[in-house]
């Protein structure tokens, strides 16, 4: 899934999950397509008046998210065609592109090694599904007596066709294309509005998952309340890791693969 990308040689001085007020990232790439990403609060990667500051600019930061919102708000009235993350990645893309950032700049690359990025990615993609089975799908449902709205996936129990496509669309659409949407490109963007702080990143962890709740209000609100909650634990997996991408993706797609299988033999509870 990311096998050409290299790792990076990273530096950081963070004293926590989230950093503390100061915070300063340098991304070193590797020697092809490398960018250099310099980051501190209150400072721009131009100085003051150079061409290319305009990028910097939270006003383009802010017009982005409002692009953002308008694009969930076409989908909430069924005018975008089969889903919206498709659009929000390429829009994301367009971003880091024109800001000469790009998505190794943002975490796309291995988090240590491969061995090291599969094995911490399948162990979070099971905890987090066991957490979801047994923990927090089981309080929520108890407390608002739904189960969430799983009807769009009645389909897959006993059809191995349609789980198989449902499992490739679970590594493509929803864990990669997802987790580069939302814990790679919308997480930081809003994070750019605050300067990157500390208090900017709880902020950006709790406003971007509240919006991945509501990506999944087809499953009624019991499930979106539960995405909602998982998406914030990927969210964190991302900030624990460095803002490193690879460990949510496979942590994402374990978690989906185990939920279709489930479905697949019947076993899925609720459904």
């Amino acid at each position: 899934m990311c096998g050409s990308i290299a790792a990076p040689t990273c530096c950081r001085d963070v004293d926590s999950i989230f950093g503390q007020g100061r915070q300063k990232i340098v991304v070193h790439a590797s020697e092809n397509n490398d960018n250099l990403v310099s980051r501190k609060q209150g400072t721009s990667a131009w100085p003051a008046g150079q061409p290319g500051e305009w990028r910097q600019s939270k006003w383009l930061a802010l017009a982005e998210l409002l692009v953002v919102a308008l694009i969930f708000v076409a989908d909430a009235h069924h005018r975008i065609y089969f889903s919206k993350t498709p659009y929000l990645l390429l829009f994301g893309w367009a971003s880091l592109w024109v800001r000469k950032i790009g998505w190794r700049g943002v975490g796309l690359r291995l988090y240590r090694d491969w061995k090291t990025s599969i094995a911490l990615g399948v162990a979070a993609g099971v905890l987090l599904e066991d957490l979801e089975l047994f923990v927090t799908q089981p309080l929520l449902v108890k407390w608002l007596g739904k189960q969430p709205d799983l009807e769009t996936f009645q389909a897959l129990h006993g059809n191995l066709k349609w789980t198989l496509v449902a499992i490739a669309g679970a590594w493509t659409l929803a864990a990669f294309g997802e987790e580069m949407v939302y814990r790679g490109y919308l997480m930081n963007r809003v994070a750019d509005l605050l300067n990157r702080t500390r208090t900017a990143w709880i902020v950006s962890l709790m406003a971007v998952h509240i919006g991945f709740g509501l990506a999944h209000a087809y499953q009624g609100v019991t499930g979106a309340i539960d995405e909602g909650l998982m998406g914030l634990l990927l969210g964190l997996i991302y900030l624990r890791t460095g803002r490193n991408l690879a460990v949510p993706i496979i942590a994402h797609g374990v978690s989906d693969t185990i939920d279709f299988v489930l479905i697949f033999f019947g076993k899925y509870r609720g459904l």
